[in-house]
């Protein structure tokens, strides 16, 4: 594999594949400055601004298959480490006017809406497009104007300013698409001028990343207003809210029985997981990547000090940025059990250290309080369980003797099978069990 470099080839690039498909795969990662289409050898070369948008965008694209138009493309690192020159199809603008600006938004402590966005971006000039995205820069925006003199007037006077005293401060740059494509009229893009769109997507019909999907692949991952809201606009004490390392380092593990597997039903309580390694040199050490650094910084702050199987954990965040994919790497990216990919505000609302009180969800419909209690006993000694069902879901608490159990319940037996059903165990923040559930 050629060695990193901010030029990323691209190649199976059909006729039927524009300059704006392809601006439209990379741009979540960073700035394109250039963008050459070699027609002959349906192949193009793409210059990120810098080499680590281009290790952001291939890291991801190892994982997801990127599709344009119903076409597989394969992207690597080219051998040209600078495109000097560009041909009449280069597309990069960088500070050249666009009536589409890239917004990126630093130090959110606030829910940033598309209503709010609207309501900042649209005394410039009518405002037709609004997407909403995370990545490893943070809460970022795509926002088209009819004129591209309103989106110059939005970029002069909001440039580097606040929308609320003291955070939320707004980066502003042109973006180098040509129109944004909105499927869904809700929270995280809207149409202005198409008020019929549907609210939600009914089935994923294409691999093709989107806007939305990018970072480390969570469709919905790390949504910084989800966030906000799941904390009512503020954050927990000790949490910044502002860290950017995604990697944490826990150490003092048992070896004997723990693995990757076990650490993922822990830490997906607080984000979704891209991948695991377990460092052979330090049997009783591992490296945790999260979806971003605030599911991180939640990670670390909540599970530092608990036990587990008879050790005291030590959560820290990494000096690696993000784990090297190797054999003895476990991949969780796509896992259908990272917990963040719907609903995230409500899992980040019930966030918290553990406790001696778990809750089951997607128990089967028949099961009784014996097959449950016999499922989870040789973790610990139950002192008390409830049966109940909510919205016509089965669901239970159970209260083990000490938090250490609970923990040790919780990490062997999320995921497994009761029943037929893959059941469902996170901690509960009730204290005792009353007739009011979680």
């Amino acid at each position: 594999m050629a060695e990193p470099s901010k030029v990323i080839h691209v190649r199976n690039v059909g006729h039927e594949i524009s300059e704006n498909d392809l601006l439209q795969l990379f741009q979540p990662f960073g700035v394109i400055t250039k963008l050459v289409m070699l027609r002959a050898k349906n192949q193009a070369l793409l210059q990120m601004q810098d080499i680590s948008s281009a290790i952001n965008a291939l890291q991801f694209y190892t994982n997801v298959q990127p599709t344009i138009r119903g076409r597989n493309v394969y992207v690597q690192f080219s051998s040209h480490q600078e495109l000097t020159t560009m041909d009449q199809n280069a597309q990069g603008r960088g500070d050249e006017p666009n009536r589409i600006l890239l917004v990126t938004i630093h130090h959110m402590l606030y829910p940033i809406t598309v209503e709010v966005l609207h309501q900042v971006f649209s005394p410039h000039g009518f405002v037709e497009k609004i997407v909403t995205f995370q990545k490893s820069a943070g809460f970022q925006a795509l926002i088209q104007y009819q004129g591209r003199q309103s989106a110059v007037s939005a970029r002069t006077s909001l440039q580097g300013r606040n929308i609320y005293d003291g955070c939320c401060q707004l980066d502003i740059q042109f973006s180098n698409l040509d129109e944004l494509q909105v499927h869904y009229n809700n929270d995280r893009s809207r149409d202005f001028t198409n008020p019929n769109l549907p609210t939600e997507q009914k089935g994923r019909s294409s691999q093709h990343p989107g806007y939305g999907d990018v970072g480390v692949g969570f469709p919905q991952m790390g949504n910084a207003a989800a966030i906000a809201a799941a904390f009512g606009g503020g954050l927990p004490p000790g949490i910044s809210g502002t860290n950017d390392r995604c990697t944490v380092l826990v150490s003092n593990l048992n070896p004997d029985r723990i693995d990757e597997d076990k650490l993922f039903n822990l830490f997906s309580l607080y984000g979704n997981i891209v991948r695991i390694k377990l460092l052979r040199n330090k049997p009783d050490h591992a490296l945790v990547q999260m979806g971003d650094g605030f599911q991180a910084e939640l990670a670390v702050h909540f599970l530092k000090g608990a036990m587990l199987f008879g050790k005291r954990l030590e959560v820290n965040f990494s000096k690696h940025p993000n784990i090297t994919q190797g054999a003895d790497t476990h991949e969780y990216v796509n896992s259908s059990l990272n917990r963040f990919n719907r609903n995230a505000a409500k899992n980040y609302r019930y966030c918290c250290a553990p406790t001696k009180m778990v809750h089951l969800s997607t128990l089967p419909q028949d099961v009784t309080e014996e097959e449950m209690v016999n499922h989870l006993a040789e973790h610990g000694n139950i002192v008390n369980t409830k049966l109940f069902e909510m919205n016509g879901k089965k669901q239970a608490l159970v209260l083990f003797e000490t938090e250490e159990q609970a923990t040790e319940a919780l990490v062997s037996k999320h995921a497994s099978s009761l029943g037929g059903s893959i059941i469902r165990i996170s901690f509960s923040q009730l204290q005792t069990i009353r007739e009011n559930s979680q």
